[in-house]
């Protein structure tokens, strides 16, 4: 195995020792995380509804916009998993999951308002 083989064998530990819930500083990662995303989910908030403000309430961007679903569940799902975090690291972990699959799947409005 060579002198590589103790640095494998502390990471496997590591990864098992994670895995397990063992690893006390694994929920401060995991809860900045969700802060910094958090954030940005905000200023994603600030930066649509400046640019609805800048084109009108009527324009067609206010219309494809709309109640901006994805954009509020997200920093709902956000704020639970913060806390979340600090008890269950792996639940936050499945919540920030669930943002990117909600944020993967394609949303058609502004090109469905824009053809």
């Amino acid at each position: 195995m060579g002198q590589s083989a103790p640095a494998v064998l502390v990471v496997i530990s590591a990864v098992c020792n994670l895995l397990d819930g063992r690893d006390p500083f694994c929920h401060g990662p995991v809860a900045l995380y969700g802060t910094v995303m958090l954030f940005a989910s905000i200023a994603y908030f600030i930066l649509s509804r400046a640019l609805i403000s800048l084109h009108g309430k009527d324009s067609v961007l206010a219309t494809a916009v709309g109640r901006d679903f994805k954009g509020r569940i997200s920093t709902l799902f956000y704020l639970v998993a913060i806390p979340l975090a600090v008890v269950r690291w792996w639940l936050a972990c499945a919540l920030y999951v669930l943002v990117a699959i909600i944020w993967l799947v394609p949303d058609r409005r502004i090109e469905r308002l824009l053809t």
